[in-house]
C-alpha cells in the first residue's frame, strides 16, 4: 500500500512540476525580443536581442547598420549591450547598458511603453539619453 500511495504522489508531483515549468515558459517578460536601437554618434544603429540571463535580462547585438540602413560588420556583434536588467515596476527597468560608440557602460533606466523603449543611463554623474528603441 505504501508504494502505491507513493507512486500516485510522484505522478501528481511530476504533473505539477510540468505545469509550473510550462507556465514559466509562457510568461515571457515584455522586454524580451529584438529591439532596434536609436542611431549612435556615428549614425549607426543595431538590433539587440533581449533574453533572460540568470535572474535578469540581457541583450546582445545581433546586427549592425550604417546611417543609410545597410548592414555592416561590427566588432561588437555578439557583445552584451544590456546586462543585469530587472523590472522595477510600471514598465520600468534598471540595469546596465553598454554604449559601443563611447566604449562605456552606464547604469541604465529603461522605460517600456508598447513597442517603444526609452533608454538612458549614467556613469560617474555623466548621464546620456540613449534615445528610443523600437521593437522589431
Amino acid at each position: 500500500m505504501k508504494f502505491k500511495a507513493f507512486g500516485l504522489g510522484a505522478r501528481a508531483m511530476g504533473l505539477a512540476t510540468g505545469l509550473v515549468m510550462a507556465a514559466g515558459l509562457a510568461a515571457a517578460d515584455p522586454l524580451e525580443g529584438t529591439w532596434q536601437t536609436a542611431q549612435d554618434d556615428n549614425g549607426h544603429f543595431g538590433l539587440i536581442e533581449v533574453k533572460p540571463c540568470g535572474p535578469a535580462l540581457c541583450g546582445k547585438l545581433v546586427r549592425s547598420f550604417d546611417s543609410s540602413g545597410k548592414q555592416i560588420k561590427s566588432a561588437n556583434t555578439g557583445r552584451t549591450i544590456i546586462s543585469e536588467t530587472v523590472p522595477s515596476g510600471n514598465g520600468q527597468y534598471k540595469g546596465k547598458v553598454y554604449s559601443p560608440d563611447r566604449d562605456k557602460t552606464y547604469n541604465s533606466k529603461l522605460e517600456l511603453s508598447g513597442d517603444k523603449l526609452k533608454v538612458s543611463g549614467c556613469v560617474l554623474g555623466i548621464c546620456r539619453n540613449g534615445g528610443t528603441w523600437v521593437r522589431r
